[in-house]
C-alpha cells in the first residue's frame, strides 16, 4: 500500500496553473507530520519546494514563492500545493512527503507517494 498518493499533475501552458493533492493511507495524519512537496526535473537531483509543519508554518525555496502556494485540510487529512504562472522550468516530477522525528517524535518516519508529473510547455 503506497502511504501517499499525489494527484493533479498534467501538461500546462506557461502562466498557467495546476493544483495538486496529496492523500495519506492509513494511520498518516498530516498534522502530526512536517509535510513537504518535492519536485525532480529529469537529469536533476530532487528539490524541496514547499513545506508545512505540523504547527501551520510553511516555507517555500526562493524560486517558486509568490507563485505557489502550500496547504493543509486538517479535517480531510488532505496536503495540496497551488501552482500559478507556471514556467517550463517547472516541469518535474512532483511528490508529497511527510516526515517526523527526533525531538518532536521518538523515531524518525518518513513517506513518499509515487509522485505526479508537471510538464509546462507550449
Amino acid at each position: 500500500q503506497v502511504p501517499l498518493v499525489e494527484s493533479g499533475g498534467g501538461l500546462v501552458q506557461p502562466g498557467g496553473s495546476l493544483r495538486l493533492s496529496c492523500a495519506a493511507s492509513g494511520s498518516i495524519i498530516f498534522s502530526s507530520y512536517a509535510t513537504g512537496w518535492h519536485r525532480q526535473a529529469p537529469g536533476k537531483q530532487r528539490e524541496l519546494v514547499a513545506t508545512i509543519t505540523k504547527d501551520g508554518q510553511i516555507n517555500y525555496v526562493d524560486s517558486v514563492k509568490g507563485r505557489f502556494t502550500m496547504s493543509r485540510d486538517n479535517a480531510k487529512n488532505m496536503v495540496y500545493l497551488q501552482m500559478n504562472r507556471l514556467k517550463p522550468e517547472d516541469t518535474a516530477v512532483y511528490y508529497c512527503n511527510a516526515y517526523r522525528g527526533p525531538p518532536f517524535f521518538y523515531r524518525e518516519q518518513s513517506y513518499w507517494g509515487q509522485g505526479t508529473q508537471v510538464t509546462v510547455s507550449s
